[in-house]
């Protein structure tokens, strides 16, 4: 069966079958490799993608499910090769270790920031309570989305005039 789904702005046609998950679509016909395999359960967060606005576990989605779809994944933050404001604030804060959960945290911090731009700690560890790491303890994960938040709040003052 075909598909469109548009993804990080482009929209693409693919054949699938409907076993394929979004998460393999992404990887092997994309290309698009941020999106990782973790539990292959929706448990860990490492294949998170947002689809039409939401945090989503792409390997429990079957492709044919995100037809007419909006996804973003890690490959689609940067615009115009600069950095989003949460991918700057996850290298300033040293909140990478091995990366294997860095591009769901980051897109979960993303999500958290597009939904509440003022975030306290407490909401920061609920926004990305779905992913997991195993290396850093998440304290610099923590402060990274909290700095993106700083960041945020400086650009939205400066953007407004004031």
């Amino acid at each position: 069966m075909q598909i469109t789904l548009r993804v990080n702005g482009e929209e693409r046609t693919l054949d699938v079958t409907p076993y394929t998950r979004l998460l393999d679509l992404i990887r092997e016909d994309l290309g698009l490799t941020g999106v990782k395999e973790g539990c292959g359960k929706g448990e860990c967060g490492a294949c998170t993608v947002i689809m039409n606005g939401e945090l989503t576990a792409s390997c429990l989605v079957p492709a044919p499910q995100a037809d007419g779809a909006e996804i973003l994944t890690i490959e689609g933050l940067a615009a115009d090769g600069k950095l989003d404001p949460i991918q700057e604030s996850f290298i300033e804060a040293g909140a990478v270790q091995c990366g294997f959960c860095i591009p769901g945290m980051v897109l979960a911090g993303k999500r958290l920031l597009d939904e509440n731009p003022n975030p306290n700690e407490e909401d920061v560890r609920y926004g990305l309570s779905g992913n997991i790491c195993r290396c850093t303890g998440y304290a610099k994960i923590i402060d990274a989305v909290m700095m993106a938040a700083d960041k945020l709040k400086v650009e939205g003052s400066v953007n407004n005039g004031e």
